[in-house]
């Protein structure tokens, strides 16, 4: 519990045993709630994070939004905090943003991992890829955006009911924050963090995952 708010970290997984272990022991000992949603893998990710008492969903459905959105359905922290399950994002970082969340007085607060501190914490293309999104995220929705793929927030769990969550694959990222972002009673803000260099084998189709995405902020834009 952080300042009597129950608070719930989600973490979706695809073959991450090689980096989940070491995210769930950095998980802060007033965090709740730990669920690990496990989208399909075929290795020990789902059994590591048992022995290490999170709580295990099993989402059949391939998707990055399908898993998160399974997550998010059994939490019943009054936050919800994301996390990848490859500690690229920063899980000491969790009472910083925490109190940053609390202070803002938003509903959604998204971690920007740009400026970039470490170069090979994310390749030229995915760098260049993430910032025409972001532009063009940014254009399409009138509101400045850092970080549109960013996927580590902070969240009351009750801004989940005024949102419409539809997507079930990697675009999810820019939903939720579009979402945080037209609806006023909600409010979006970002906070930098420091985003460190994957553990294990990289699960992005740059081309494709970009593809999607684009096409999806059109969409999204025309309601459709």
């Amino acid at each position: 519990m952080y300042k009597n708010l129950r608070v719930t970290v989600v973490i979706p997984c695809l073959n991450e045993e090689d980096g989940i272990r070491k995210v769930l022991s950095d998980v802060p000992s007033f965090v709740d709630e730990i669920i690990v949603v496990d989208n399909g893998s075929t290795d020990q990710t789902a059994q590591i994070a048992r022995d290490m008492s999170a709580t295990v969903i099993t989402e059949v459905h391939r998707g990055y939004g399908r898993a998160y959105m399974s997550g998010f359905s059994r939490a019943t922290g009054d936050i919800i905090v994301t996390l990848d399950g490859d500690h690229s994002y920063p899980v000491d970082a969790l009472s910083y943003l925490l109190e940053a969340f609390l202070h803002c007085g938003v509903g959604f607060l998204s971690a920007s991992r740009f400026p970039m501190l470490t170069g090979a914490a994310m390749s030229f293309k995915h760098k260049i890829g993430n910032r025409v999104l972001s532009l063009i995220m940014s254009v399409l929705f009138l509101r400045w955006v850092n970080d549109s793929q960013s996927g580590m927030w902070v969240f009351r769990r009750d801004a989940l009911s005024r949102m419409r969550l539809t997507c079930e694959g990697m675009p999810f990222s820019e939903e939720i924050k579009i979402e945080a972002i037209i609806n006023k009673d909600i409010g979006f803000r970002e906070m930098f963090i420091n985003y460190s260099q994957r553990i294990g084998e990289k699960k992005l189709r740059p081309w494709r995952d970009g593809f999607h995405n684009l096409t999806f902020l059109f969409r999204k834009r025309m309601g459709i």
